[in-house]
């Protein structure tokens, strides 16, 4: 049975991604990431990737231990210099503690990239599905994943104890033929509801005729397709480690900013 509690049907979400076929946003994420690395100026001798599909990390980070984005993750204390959590963070029940278990995985001073779905994803599908639903029964059911925004996610980093956090995300849009190529697709990412409360029988087709006709009114492209907005945020954080750069003390600095400016200085009222 099922927790009501908890925001993710975990085995739901198993049996989602079991039958994925179609992983071109976690190719894209691996992409991204890979990119991102590659400016890092260091070598990573231990890293570890916490991903639901380990094939696409075989060829970019062969050395790399891999495991799944399970609630208690296979890691081993400050033994890797690098972990990478790789596309699974949106449906983990409790992301600051996914990111906690990353951090104690770290060495110190080691580095902890993630990539996760962010806020803006499939807004116009949200939008289209909501409409639909409201104007046929009068009511709202949870459809679609909620996603945090890009500020929230960022502080998830701190949350959980890591040092010179930073947030940033990448938009990607899909073009579509219809929103039902979009539904199609989006199960075969294995991306679809496994929302804890989501409706247990099947939507009525209307529905989805409603959300397809709103899609294509309120969205469409010059060439008659349908957008699909995918928002990916990337954090980036670190293990705490007595080498890195501190903050300066409160009213230890030696220069005013207007010196510095060459600009001159309005007190604020009392």
């Amino acid at each position: 049975m099922t927790d009501p509690k908890r925001l993710t049907d975990v085995t739901a979400l198993q049996l989602h991604r079991a039958r994925a076929t179609a992983l071109f946003l976690q190719e894209a994420a691996a992409d991204e990431l890979q990119d991102r690395l590659s400016m890092v100026n260091r070598s990573f001798t231990s890293p570890a990737v916490v991903t639901p599909f380990s094939t696409i990390w075989k060829t970019r980070l062969p050395a790399a231990l891999t495991c799944s984005d399970e609630e208690q993750l296979t890691l081993t204390p400050e033994a890797h210099d690098l972990v990478v959590h790789a596309m699974g963070l949106h449906w983990a029940n409790d992301p600051v503690g996914q990111l906690i278990q990353c951090r104690r995985a770290l060495k110190p001073d080691g580095m902890l990239i993630a990539a996760t779905l962010g806020g803006q994803t499939l807004q116009e599908l949200r939008s289209c599905l909501a409409q639909a639903e409201i104007a046929l029964s009068g009511g709202l059911s949870p459809r679609v994943l909620p996603m945090g925004e890009i500020r929230d996610l960022g502080a998830l980093l701190q949350r959980a104890g890591l040092a010179l956090p930073v947030a940033d995300s990448l938009t990607l849009t899909v073009e579509y033929r219809d929103a039902f190529h979009l539904m199609r697709d989006l199960r075969a990412m294995g991306e679809t509801n496994a929302l804890t409360a989501r409706p247990k029988t099947a939507a009525n087709r209307r529905l989805f005729e409603e959300t397809s006709r709103l899609y294509a009114e309120h969205f469409a492209t010059s060439t008659g397709r349908i957008p699909a907005t995918f928002e990916m945020v990337f954090l980036t954080g670190w293990a705490p480690d007595d080498s890195q750069q501190k903050p300066l003390r409160p009213g230890s600095a030696q220069q005013r900013l207007a010196d510095a400016l060459d600009v001159s200085e309005t007190p604020l009222p009392d």
